[in-house]
């Protein structure tokens, strides 16, 4: 697992304390890209299940996570992708 995978798995459990959570690094899929030369950021599929989500709109849901991982951006992560449930 990459350094920013373990600091992305960190801050969603203390933020949303997921019944599950799977992060996948996909970085190698994207080398060469515009914005991962520029930055250096990777990209990443998190698929998060939690309680504080049920009920919410799925924007809502994505907001609250790209909230959590503001401070990882551009130069930690470059994309995100996110699978609730």
């Amino acid at each position: 697992m990459s350094d920013t995978s373990t600091t992305i798995r960190e801050i969603l459990e203390a933020e949303f304390q997921p019944t599950s959570l799977h992060i996948e690094d996909e970085s190698w899929k994207h080398a060469g890209h515009t914005g991962t030369k520029e930055h250096g950021g990777g990209h990443f599929v998190v698929q998060i299940a939690s309680e504080n989500f049920n009920n919410m709109p799925r924007p809502q849901s994505h907001r609250l996570i790209f909230k959590a991982l503001d401070r990882l951006f551009p130069q930690s992560i470059h994309a995100l992708s996110i699978k609730i449930g």
